[in-house]
């Protein structure tokens, strides 16, 4: 097997337990290495480290797949995928959860979300997209689902030399997919909703809005397909509003209350910063706000402008709720730290005035696992606030 050397004193981080090794951080790789093999990772002195793919056209450019000396074959995937599963089993509702969750399940760059008895994949790097059809015939064994769809159709696969793809891989059927969660129904559609069609992510803190929304009003910003709006429905909520720039998602929403039997819950195509604007100079007031919006940040560049966009919509909803009303916020943007997000939420109280304590904070639930040694793979910060 080819093998690769870190420059001096650059194996700690490995050792520690973190998957990714940069361009930088090596110091020679055999020429008998190709772009998507498996090689063999030694410190400088020759010490092995374990075994990563291998691609020189990313700056990520060794993914550590096991730090023993094992095969890295049919078998050794099938492992991973049965221990992916096996976690599920003990922790999720298997109707609806992220099967697997990249390097956090030790598979780089793999992502499978199960949703009722389909399963939707994406492979993110060449080192894994080699073992594509090994990977999808692990995911069909072991969990019996009746097909996969592949959503390729990420940027990212091109700094790979990747091109991006969308499709049936195995098996068909309606891409227009029923699933529950906490109970609520859903159409997911996994063909061309954003990501891999739901975010999964935030399940376990969509049935936290339980205690908070029983009898009140709550406006659901950034809804996507109705995801909060509905939880609160379902726990009891007199009315809901779901705000989303997308009509498309808008109109998905809509199926998915009356899927449900909801005729509380209207939905309004517009963008939320000026409908929070609006509602604000309106002088409408809302007894619970939850603002989950998409990823502002996503370089590090981006960090400083992504921060006056969260404290822009925060401070307006902080100012619409009555004394003793909810603040529900998130942000999945993982360049902004949880610190980072917490001073932003402080200086937008001081800025309107209002005095705000913490009922609850979260992160991403349980099929979202985070790397303790990969502080990349927790990137979701949510907060349920009580304004006064």
């Amino acid at each position: 097997m080819p093998k690769a050397y870190l420059k001096p004193a650059r194996e700690r981080r490995v050792e520690m337990g973190h998957p990714w090794i940069f361009r930088s951080d090596i110091d020679r790789v055999e020429t008998s290495a190709q772009p998507g093999d498996v090689v063999d990772v030694h410190a400088a002195r020759g010490r092995f480290l374990g075994r990563a793919y291998y691609n020189p056209a990313s700056m990520i450019t060794l993914r550590m797949l096991t730090r023993h000396d094992e095969p890295i074959d049919r078998d050794f995937f099938y492992r991973r995928v049965q221990q992916a599963y096996d976690y599920r089993k003990a922790f999720c509702d298997l109707d609806s959860c992220r099967l697997i969750f990249a390097e956090s399940d030790f598979l780089p760059a793999l992502i499978v979300d199960k949703f009722a008895d389909v399963c939707v994949m994406q492979s993110l790097a060449l080192g894994i997209d080699r073992w594509r059809e090994v990977l999808l015939d692990a995911v069909m064994d072991i969990t019996g689902c009746r097909g996969i769809y592949r959503r390729d159709d990420v940027p990212v696969r091109e700094l790979e030399g990747l091109e991006q793809v969308t499709g049936f891989a195995r098996g068909q059927f309606p891409t227009l997919v029923e699933m529950r969660e906490n109970g609520v129904r859903f159409l997911v559609d996994v063909a061309h909703g954003q990501k891999t069609g739901f975010f999964l992510d935030q399940k376990e803190n969509r049935a936290s809005l339980a205690p908070i929304v029983r009898g009140r009003e709550v406006l659901d910003c950034f809804t996507h397909t109705g995801s909060f709006a509905l939880h609160a429905a379902s726990y009891g909520a007199s009315h809901v509003t779901g705000v989303d720039v997308s009509e498309e998602a808008c109109a998905v929403a809509r199926r998915n209350a009356e899927l449900n039997g909801f005729d509380n819950v209207e939905f309004v195509a517009e963008n939320a910063f000026d409908l929070l604007r609006r509602y604000y100079d309106e002088k409408r007031r809302f007894d619970v706000i939850i603002l989950d919006p998409p990823a502002f940040a996503k370089t590090r560049g981006a960090v400083e402008g992504a921060l006056r966009g969260y404290k822009e919509i925060n401070l307006r909803a902080m100012k619409m709720l009555p004394e003793g009303g909810f603040l529900v916020t998130c942000s999945c943007s993982q360049h902004v730290s949880r610190q980072a997000f917490e001073d932003m939420l402080l200086s937008a109280a001081r800025d309107a005035h209002r005095l705000v304590r913490v009922v609850e904070a979260r992160t991403q639930g349980r099929d979202h696992p985070v790397l303790l040694a990969a502080p990349e793979t927790q990137y979701l910060k949510f907060f349920v606030l009580q304004v006064f």
